[in-house]
């Protein structure tokens, strides 16, 4: 039996936390059940995922659709597009069934890349061997979720870049039904036609569109998210802010804009797979105190303050004790409070 080989390939870095990544699962399980009624998809696709932030993972191997279970999604620390292609070559060779003189291989596989940020690698000689080996074997569907992401990267990998501009439920809903109809759509086309090329569906009534990836675009830092640690039950979580521009009120800045950051929330995490995907070492980009807007309350223990800074640096979570511990250093003492411009803090690299 001939394959048509499925190869989701997902960003979960830390600006994906919260609801991007609930709602790429929750897409994932509709093209699944949608998938599964479908007599041309239930005979040839296979399916695979792939998650990626600073390091890259297998999340389900290659496997036939009727068997295949959506996964949990993880997060991790970064956004290593090129850990992520070399990931998904490297599986591919081990993976695809080649034409050989007795039989015939593998369909042209489809990717489905989602991404909402830019590499935080280098990318060169991973885009090099894609290009000379992969590109032309492969359909290479990328998505870039928001407008954070530099499409004109994306353009050197595939011919198809598309924007979803809206996440919001509504705008997910209507762009994994759009995944789930070019899916049918070329399984009908590689079992009626003999005709391996994706067939994407019509994007009439959904917020995507195709993007023109021959210019560069300025990137701009739609999110800062740090790295906090409860002192209760000792779990790491992540607290999300993202951006916004107020006009500034003095008279000499005029016209100018000064950048802030809103409170979107704070997430739990798993240590372990935050740890097997982040890449190494700190990010050595920092945010000021002062830029940032509001203070969650601890994912993990429910602490009213889940954003206090040790001395060491390092953020976690206190309660109604007058006395406190960093779960970091181990550092005790009594909490103050710090006027004037703010402490500078490190970012995760998103």
């Amino acid at each position: 039996m001939r394959r048509l080989p499925i190869y989701f390939l997902v960003d979960v870095s830390e600006s994906m936390v919260g609801e991007p990544i609930e709602q790429v699962q929750n897409g994932m399980r509709t093209i699944i059940q949608e998938l599964r009624v479908d007599p041309y998809a239930l005979e040839t696709a296979f399916v695979s995922v792939i998650a990626f932030a600073g390091k890259a993972k297998s999340i389900s191997p290659l496997t036939e659709l009727y068997k295949f279970y959506p996964p949990v999604f993880p997060i991790g620390g970064g956004t290593s597009l090129g850990a992520a292609l070399e990931f998904l070559m490297d599986d591919m060779d081990r993976s695809l069934q080649k034409t050989t003189v007795d039989m015939k291989g593998d369909w042209k596989p489809i990717v489905f890349l989602f991404t909402d940020g830019t590499p935080t690698d280098d990318t060169t000689k991973t885009f090099a061997r894609w290009n000379a080996k992969y590109r032309k074997a492969c359909n290479l569907v990328a998505i870039s979720i928001g407008d954070n992401v530099n499409t004109y990267i994306l353009g050197q990998i595939s011919d198809n870049v598309l924007l979803l501009k809206d996440t919001d439920a509504e705008s997910f809903s209507k762009f994994f039904k759009w995944v789930t109809a070019s899916i049918k759509a070329t399984s009908v086309s590689v079992t009626d036609y003999s005709n391996d090329d994706v067939q994407l569906a019509p994007t009439s009534g959904i917020n995507l569109e195709k993007v023109d990836t021959s210019k560069s675009v300025k990137i701009d830092e739609n999110f800062a998210v740090v790295l906090g640690k409860c002192q209760t039950t000792d779990k790491q979580y992540l607290i999300k802010y993202s951006k916004k521009l107020r006009s500034s009120q003095l008279s000499i800045l005029d016209g100018f804009s000064v950048k802030e950051f809103g409170l979107v929330g704070a997430y739990p995490i798993d240590e372990k797979s935050y740890s097997e995907l982040s890449a190494d070492g700190q990010s050595n980009v920092h945010v000021y105190t002062s830029e940032l807007r509001g203070c969650p309350a601890c994912p993990c223990c429910g602490n009213q303050l889940g954003f206090v800074v040790c001395e060491c640096g390092n953020i976690f979570c206190a309660g109604d004790n007058s006395n406190s511990h960093c779960p970091w250093c181990g550092m005790e003492g009594e909490l103050s409070s710090i006027e004037g411009g703010g402490i500078e803090v490190n970012r995760t690299r998103g």
